[in-house]
C-alpha cells in the first residue's frame, strides 16, 4: 500500500463492517456466557435449535445449513448425543443417510436455551426503532444474497435483465 492509497478504515463501508463483526463477536460472546450454565456453547446451540425446528434433519442437510463441513458437525454431534440429547438413526430409505432428531431432554434443553438467546437478543436489539431492526434485517438478507449468489448466476441475471431492457 503506498501513501497516496487511502487507508481501508477510511472508508465507511470498511469501518461499519468491522462495528458488524465486533457485533457479532460480542453477541457469541455474550451468548457463550449466557449459556454456560446450560453446559452448552454457541455451536451445540446451533445444531439444537436447528433440530427443533426441523426434526428428522439429515446430517448433511444440518451442516449445509449452519454453513459448515460434515467433519464439523461430525465432532459436536457425539458429544450431544452422549448427552442424550439427540439421536441419530439412519433413514428407513436410504440407509446411509443419517436422520438427527432431539430427545426429550434435547427439547426441554433446546427450549431453555432460545429464552435466553432471545433475551440477549431483544437486549441488543432494542437498541434500535423498528423501523431500524427492520432495516438492519433487510440489508444484512442482501449482503447473504450477494455473498452467496455466484458469479455465474450474477452474469445470467445480467443477461436476462438486459434481454427484457432490450
Amino acid at each position: 500500500m503506498n501513501k497516496k492509497q487511502a487507508l481501508p478504515w477510511d472508508n465507511p463501508r470498511f469501518h461499519n463492517w468491522i462495528a458488524v463483526g465486533r457485533a457479532c463477536q460480542v453477541m457469541g460472546l455474550a451468548l457463550a456466557r449466557a449459556l454456560a450454565p446450560l453446559d452448552l456453547k454457541p455451536p451445540h446451540l446451533d445444531i439444537l435449535v436447528n433440530l427443533y425446528r426441523t426434526p428428522g434433519i439429515s446430517q448433511q442437510d444440518l451442516a449445509d445449513k449452519l454453513l459448515v463441513g460434515r467433519s464439523n458437525l461430525s465432532m459436536l454431534l457425539p458429544q450431544l448425543e452422549k448427552r442424550g440429547l439427540l439421536v441419530r438413526s439412519n433413514d428407513p430409505q436410504d440407509r446411509r443417510i443419517l436422520r438427527l432428531e432431539l430427545t426429550p431432554e434435547g427439547t426441554r434443553l433446546t427450549e431453555e436455551a432460545i429464552v435466553i438467546q432471545s433475551q440477549i437478543i431483544d437486549r441488543a436489539m432494542k437498541t434500535a426503532d423498528t423501523d431500524e431492526c427492520n432495516l438492519v434485517g433487510e440489508v444484512m438478507t442482501r449482503i447473504i444474497r450477494e455473498l452467496t449468489t455466484s458469479d455465474t448466476e450474477k452474469q445470467q441475471d445480467a443477461g436476462k435483465s438486459l434481454q427484457k431492457n432490450a
